[in-house]
């Protein structure tokens, strides 16, 4: 049972991406939580501030360690976020004498904001190389058939002659830009969230810039300041999301308008009608207008997300755990149907 279209057992072979979908698994999700308790504990040892033999004891218990994810179902309910019974079972796990350095100085938002920077690093590989695959896709129907006419449309209107390859990089222009957008962004999204209680480090005294920088080497992600109430990046990562959507859905939007009058682009596959068989229905270009769409509503609910009360706010940090899984598959879900219909077209132009 599932009440979202991207993980349904029927629809998401048209609008779900495994891959993506995947970095947003309880596993993935514990997986990243355990990396930041185990490199915390390690940067904090490097540091003097917990003692080696327990590092080496957080380090071990990890290894080994197996949740109660029933336990962390029931956490969650009653504690609104997933580290406090984490960072129990971890403790018990650990033992003494060392449990107690378990988590130290850290908060329950240093833990899940960082275990999504580090998902985040793996889905923003995986966009940028279905980016790639599209753009390529694109150029090949330019080398194949940018010479030939085409009647240019404005305001829906026939307009004068153009080409093949005029239409063309109105498709690619944009996923180009997106390319240097993502490079860009990346140096601001892709960091370590480390600020304790408030924001302040406090009980990390002097040495808190040190660990912090010591936990993000030891995750591989950069070093920046505490961003608890700075969402900015996230809504930025948010905005690229429904621009590369966006461009895709142009290109779906034009490939459908053509498919309507059918003598300018031949496709292959796909498309079946129960009532008249004789139809071929251009799906995923249909399905890269519904996704554009889908991204842009989301969008501003990210927006939205921007607004933390003071040091922290649990609404606006829901919010954003309702939205930007959704939008970061729908993402991954555009860019492979357009591959896939850049690789249907057959013939284009005339």
């Amino acid at each position: 049972m599932t009440v979202s279209p991207f993980d349904h057992p029927l629809l998401s072979g048209l609008l779900g991406d495994e891959e993506a979908a995947r970095h947003f698994s309880v596993e993935a999700d514990i997986a990243a939580m355990l990396a930041f308790e185990r490199a915390l504990a390690q940067a904090e040892a490097d540091c003097g501030i917990i003692p080696q033999e327990a590092a080496a004891a957080i380090v071990k218990a990890i290894a080994l360690f197996r949740p109660d994810t029933g336990e962390l179902r029931a956490g969650v309910t009653r504690d609104g976020v997933v580290v406090p019974e984490l960072v129990r079972q971890i403790k018990l796990a650990v033992g003494e004498p060392h449990g107690g350095s378990v988590h130290f100085g850290a908060t329950s938002q240093d833990v899940i904001d960082t275990s999504l920077v580090l998902r985040l690093k793996s889905v923003v590989e995986h966009l940028g190389l279905l980016l790639t695959e599209t753009i390529i896709r694109l150029v090949s129907l330019e080398d194949r058939f940018g010479g030939r006419a085409l009647t240019g449309m404005t305001r829906m209107q026939a307009a004068i002659p153009i080409k093949v390859a005029d239409r063309v990089n109105a498709w690619r222009a944009p996923l180009q830009r997106h390319q240097e957008r993502l490079s860009q962004q990346s140096a601001r999204l892709l960091v370590v969230q480390f600020g304790g209680a408030a924001g302040t480090l406090e009980k990390l005294r002097d040495q808190g810039p040190a660990i912090r920088a010591g936990l993000a080497a030891k995750l591989g992600l950069a070093d920046a300041s505490q961003w608890h109430s700075q969402r900015d990046a996230l809504a930025d990562f948010a905005s690229w999301l429904s621009l590369v959507t966006g461009s895709l859905g142009k290109f779906g939007q034009d490939i459908a308008l053509l498919a309507q009058g059918g003598a300018d682009i031949a496709l292959s596959g796909g498309g079946g009608s129960s009532a008249m068989p004789h139809k071929q229905n251009p799906v995923n270009a249909e399905a890269l207008v519904a996704l554009a769409r889908f991204n842009a509503t989301q969008l501003s609910g990210m927006h939205q997300a921007l607004v933390h009360e003071q040091e922290r706010s649990g609404a606006a940090w829901t919010l954003e755990w309702l939205l930007l899984p959704q939008m970061v598959v729908a993402t991954a879900a555009s860019l492979r149907l357009a591959a896939e219909l850049a690789a249907r077209i057959e013939s284009l132009g005339h």
